[in-house]
């Protein structure tokens, strides 16, 4: 697996629904990727935003990087959209996992 981590901070004056838009286009689109496993994201009160996407490997991931939709989409964030950013890539992350369930 291949785990990529997004952190941003956006920028003040963003059209906000332009973004929404795009964001939801490039999910979708991400979602049909070769590869794709997972994706979510969260955004804490200081205003920064994670987003997770897991891949079944790091090609996958950087394949999807290069779709040419995907470029685009990098380049009006860096125009248009982010304040900051910052993109980590993690291949075979140690994983632990627990539930409750496993406790019975």
């Amino acid at each position: 697996m291949y785990l990529v981590v997004f952190r941003n901070r956006k920028r003040a004056d963003i059209d906000q629904p332009a973004y929404d838009v795009e964001a939801e286009a490039m999910e979708q689109m991400a979602r049909c990727q070769p590869g794709f496993l997972s994706f979510k994201s969260y955004a804490a009160e200081d205003g920064e935003v994670i987003a997770l996407s897991e891949w079944d490997s790091e090609e996958s991931a950087r394949a999807w990087g290069r779709v040419a939709e995907h470029r685009a989409a990098q380049q009006a964030g860096r125009e248009h959209y982010y304040a900051s950013y910052t993109l980590y890539g993690c291949a075979d992350p140690r994983i632990h996992h627990f539930t409750a369930e496993d406790r019975k």
